[in-house]
């Protein structure tokens, strides 16, 4: 957006502020690059009203959960390599006890899902395979957590920022009606407010947005990665079973 564009929002700040540079306050107003600093953001904040509130919320929410997503479905975190064939030889040498199965569960999503198996690893292929998926389905919940809540976050952003929209254009069509539309600066303030909370609901939206849609595809993949794992298990302790 070029600097025209905000001349007349920041000639009504110019003349309410004196907080700014010396440098800023030409004769117009108009914006430099080298004004974007934490004033200039708290002013356009403020311009945005009081719907910016909760889209700043809706920011700070969504930046916790992709970075605690982030953190928690590592690979190495969820699907440690080679870890199905460790179990194996541990359970071929007769090397398990409760304490290394215990410590097999907290470490990672598919060391739970393995442990259920190694729980009931003599007995019959129908249990083993039930209680492997109860656990399953307890740790897919764990991993989709927070997700709903960042995907709320992206649908609602944006319509935070339509709603100071229309509030913004109220604003403008009541100065209108009330002082007429010759003094341009009666109607700053509303179209400042109108552009400010789009802007602003759109850019928390879209990497919301994307940060949801890319955790989700990435839950998916870990669950099939963690099932391939778990057919392993149960076929490999079967036939065990079977020849024992």
């Amino acid at each position: 957006m070029n600097a025209a564009g905000f001349g007349v929002t920041r000639l009504v700040s110019c003349q309410k502020s004196d907080l700014y540079p010396k440098n800023f306050r030409r004769e117009r107003c108009i914006f430099h690059s080298s004004d974007w600093g934490p004033i200039f953001m708290v002013e356009i904040v403020k311009s945005g009203g009081y719907l910016m509130a909760p889209i700043i919320i809706c920011a700070i929410v969504a930046m916790g959960v992709i970075l605690e997503r982030f953190w928690t479905l590592q690979q190495k975190r969820v699907l440690p390599e080679d870890l199905t064939s460790k179990v194996w030889g541990w359970v071929k040498k007769d090397q398990l006890d409760q304490k290394q199965i215990q410590s097999l569960h907290q470490g990672s999503a598919l060391g739970q899902i393995l442990a259920a198996g190694l729980i009931n690893r003599d007995r019959d292929r129908a249990v083993l395979k039930d209680a492997i998926e109860d656990t399953g389905r307890h740790v897919v919940h764990e991993l989709e957590r927070y997700l709903e809540t960042l995907g709320t976050v992206a649908a609602i952003s944006p319509l935070l920022g339509l709603l100071g929209t229309v509030i913004g254009m109220v604003k403008v069509f009541t100065a209108i009606t009330t002082r007429g539309v010759g003094d341009p600066a009666v109607l700053a303030g509303g179209i400042a407010e109108a552009l400010i909370t789009t802007a602003a609901g759109l850019t928390v939206a879209i990497p919301a947005l994307i940060g949801y849609r890319y955790y989700r595809t990435r839950v998916d993949t870990l669950v099939v990665d963690m099932e391939k794992e778990a057919i392993k298990l149960v076929e490999a302790l079967h036939r065990r079973n079977e020849k024992g």
